[in-house]
């Protein structure tokens, strides 16, 4: 799930970067520091959107860096559990599948992936293959698009990690219309 969250973040600036351009420098650097980061709390941090405050420097007395505390607003993805995503697939193994879901990696094991999908570790690259009720081919393989409903999240500090299931009504590779 997608949010807008008001966030702050502390930067430290060397002295090299005051100037006229001391605006610019934070900016940039809150960009590049922030953006594509997991933070257990609030998930991961897509894009800043704006800036709202730009606190004072203060000036560390040892080192001679200043340290900025910044407030900005930023889209953050944050995944919970009974959600059904849009994922595509990484890895096949014997075990289940990884699939990429923006920047979270879900995996599904093969206990939760409906009986008539049968793995093939003969085929290249391996897959899950079967036929559905109407006779359908459905593989599930390394680029595959697919839905995912989440059953667990877990968070770490700096990374989520979920569990997920197709083995549901509407969800895993969906057919071509």
């Amino acid at each position: 799930m997608l949010f807008l969250k008001e966030l702050t973040h502390t930067i430290q600036l060397h002295p090299s970067f005051f100037g006229p351009h001391l605006r610019e420098s934070l900016r940039k650097r809150l960009f590049d520091e922030v953006e594509g980061t997991c933070s257990g709390l609030y998930g991961y941090i897509i894009s800043v959107i704006e800036i709202v405050e730009l606190g004072k420097g203060v000036l560390q007395t040892s080192s001679g860096y200043a340290e900025f505390e910044i407030k900005y607003k930023a889209i953050v993805f944050k995944p919970f559990k009974g959600q059904v995503v849009e994922g595509v697939v990484t890895t096949v193994n014997r075990m289940g599948f990884f699939a990429d879901v923006g920047p979270l990696q879900v995996f599904v094991s093969a206990h939760l992936i409906p009986p008539f999908l049968r793995f093939d570790p003969n085929s290249n690259p391996p897959n899950y293959s079967g036929e559905t009720q109407d006779m359908q081919l459905i593989k599930i393989e390394k680029g595959e698009a697919l839905r995912i409903r989440i059953l667990g999240t877990r968070v770490d500090a700096t990374e989520i990690f979920a569990i997920g299931t197709i083995k549901e009504d509407y969800l895993g590779p969906q057919p071509d219309a």
